[in-house]
């Protein structure tokens, strides 16, 4: 399988004169994007062959870039080939290999490979010893990238990415599921809808059995960016030829784009070394001189000189077709890059007192958020005070809830009688009804206190995990002392309900408030003169009630404002205050180690962003 797609002008100057201004740019401009690698970030408009082993394939590439490829038995191509040609005038030949090394990098931490050679007899060689190193010796394959550039006055401007070709059977040595594997890296391309499959099919084997077309067709089943080469057209049999050009002419299976036949160097032209110039020529002559194909000359359905600048064309086309959503993806994406760098951060500085100052800052920056949070101000996705006030909500419909609860109070005044004539009532017995009845609010009460604690804690947590998310040291630190200081609050703040409800076991409030609230629980007006005589005016139980809604006031804010000064303000105060004595005597490096995977990521995006602002730059000077 190969990929390629193309620059200039293609095979000499006898396939175009020249490269119109408004086709060639559009080559350039995806050349550029590739050679800033944003490929690995986007998919380019690009040409994919692909074909069975002994389709002919390797012969097309050849004819097409005018360089003479490795040859073998087995799989040649183990690692995807970047055949790169450049036509410099003045140059007699020259060439430029480079690959990402597996070893490590050298002392400047670079791990790219760079080879240069002037002769082109080294070609095979130096890709053999690339593929050993990538690939390991051997047959087996793997993804990684070499690229060979080529220089000359004779050659064309032309990319090719050589990848290896279908097998069915694995041979002596290979893997059993190296079929499976080639298959998966040749789908990592065809599958794209910016890629143009060309399928390379012999002309002696049946079109529709062929394991090329089968990808292509999985893929692209209307065939929309389908083109297919047919090969070997010398080698089929007599009374054939009819049948083949039904094909070539899209009546078997319809392809938008179409098919060309083409003859190139045999084995024993090869052998014979017979020059690639002197091959067209002999092409040519095979078309005109045969009976049945001789037609597809006059059609432009014939030649690798025709091919060659059908594919330029189609190329070009699908690149302007695929520059508006190319555009989207790539702002899209460095849209995304740049907000995940801003969560990742830039990382601490290498050097002691950078670091003191940037771990300064970092805690400075959680300081604030805290007491952001915990006066409201800082609004998140999950709102804190909206789920305190939730509970506090329940809290008040529980101290409303008992209001109702008198409704035994004859009976309890029968029980509890003493020797008081009729129309007078106990007081002792007054204070007890109501002392017991306020003392079954403290269960809920304490409730509160732990359903809101449980609450702050996981906003607290949930802000030391964003803003220390880089560092697990500090982070587990920061969530060690929240939590020591939230149980220490809690228990504070449980002594202080504690002491509230002692303190409602003293029945007390002003006459004027007891008064007040009595006239609306009844709907009567008493003056404090009537006071002392409203026993035959008012019954027992709305004198409990009355009493019992001046607690409920009282508690209804009391417990909430506990709540919020104890485990919330003075919470975040001392957790504020213990954060930022870490930096007195701290080992700095210790607090800011970062998790290894954190750092890949940040190194991952920043060159993800490099990629994505050249490729944004190239782009914006194009359209």
């Amino acid at each position: 399988m190969y990929i390629f797609y193309l620059h200039s002008q293609l095979m000499e100057g006898e396939i175009h004169h020249h490269l119109d201004e408004n086709i060639r740019p559009y080559i350039d401009l995806i050349d550029n994007l590739r050679s800033v690698g944003v490929q690995k970030d986007v998919s380019l408009p690009t040409i994919v062959v692909i074909g069975d082993q002994s389709s002919g394939k390797s012969s097309v590439l050849e004819a097409l870039s005018g360089v003479a490829l490795p040859r073998g038995s087995g799989i040649i191509t183990r690692c995807p080939l970047e055949l790169r040609l450049r036509k410099v005038t003045g140059v007699e030949w020259k060439a430029v290999l480079t690959y990402r090394s597996k070893s490590k990098a050298d002392k400047k931490g670079n791990d790219v490979k760079k080879f240069e050679f002037k002769n082109s007899s080294n070609v095979e060689k130096h890709i053999t010893d690339a593929q050993n190193e990538l690939a390991g010796k051997g047959v087996e394959i793997c993804d990684d990238l070499i690229t060979l550039e080529v220089m000359s006055n004779d050659v064309c401007d032309l990319t090719l990415i050589d990848l290896p070709g279908i097998v069915r059977v694995p041979v002596a040595g290979q893997p059993e599921d190296i079929g499976d594997q080639i298959k998966r890296l040749i789908m990592k391309y065809v599958q794209k809808h910016e890629t143009i499959n060309l399928v390379v099919v012999p002309c002696n084997v049946d079109i529709a059995t062929t394991e090329a077309l089968k990808i292509a067709q999985n893929v692209d089943p209307e065939g929309i960016r389908t083109v297919a080469i047919l090969t070997k057209p010398d080698l089929i049999d007599k009374g054939t030829e009819k049948g083949i050009l039904k094909v070539v002419n899209n009546k078997v299976i319809h392809l938008r784009k179409g098919y060309t036949m083409v003859k190139c160097r045999g084995q024993q032209q090869i052998d014979e070394r017979i020059p690639l110039e002197e091959a067209l020529e002999e092409e040519k002559e095979f078309f005109q001189n045969h009976d049945i194909f001789r037609c597809l000359l006059s059609e432009n359905k014939a030649t690798i000189k025709c091919l060659a600048g059908k594919l330029t064309n189609d190329l070009v086309n699908h690149i302007k077709n695929s520059l508006p959503r190319l555009d989207e993806q790539v702002k899209k994406l460095l849209w995304n890059v740049k907000n995940e760098l801003t969560e990742c951060e830039g990382g601490p500085p290498q050097d002691p007192k950078g670091a003191k100052e940037f771990l300064i800052k970092t805690i400075k920056k959680f300081n604030s958020n805290v007491t952001s949070i915990s006066s409201g101000e800082l609004m998140l996705e999950e709102n804190l005070f909206a789920e305190l006030r939730g509970e506090f909500r329940k809290w008040n419909y529980t101290l409303n809830q008992k209001k109702s609860r008198f409704n035994n109070v004859k009976e309890l005044m029968k029980k509890n009688r003493g020797r008081e004539l009729h129309g007078f009532f106990n007081y002792k017995l007054f204070e007890t009804i109501l002392q017991n009845h306020v003392a079954q609010l403290k269960e809920p009460a304490i409730d509160l206190l732990h359903k809101t604690n449980g609450i702050i804690n996981k906003h607290l947590t949930d802000m030391v995990s964003r803003c220390f998310r880089n560092y697990p040291v500090l982070q587990n630190i920061a969530k060690d002392k929240a939590e020591n200081i939230q149980s220490s609050q809690q228990y504070k703040t449980e002594e202080r309900i504690s002491e509230q409800f002692d303190m409602e076991n003293v029945i007390f409030t002003q006459d004027p408030l007891f008064l007040k609230t009595l006239n609306e629980i009844t709907n009567e007006r008493y003056s404090e003169e009537e006071l002392p005589l409203i026993d035959k005016k008012c019954k027992y139980s709305q004198m409990l009630e009355t009493y019992y809604e001046i607690v409920a006031q009282r508690l209804t804010d009391q417990l909430p404002l506990m709540v919020t000064n104890f485990m919330l303000k003075q919470t975040a105060e001392m957790l504020s205050i213990e954060m930022l004595s870490l930096v007195d005597g701290a080992n700095v490096s210790e607090l800011l180690f970062e998790d290894t995977e954190v750092s890949r990521r940040r190194t991952e995006l920043r060159a993800r962003l490099g990629r994505l602002t050249d490729a944004q730059e190239a782009l914006n000077k194009f359209i």
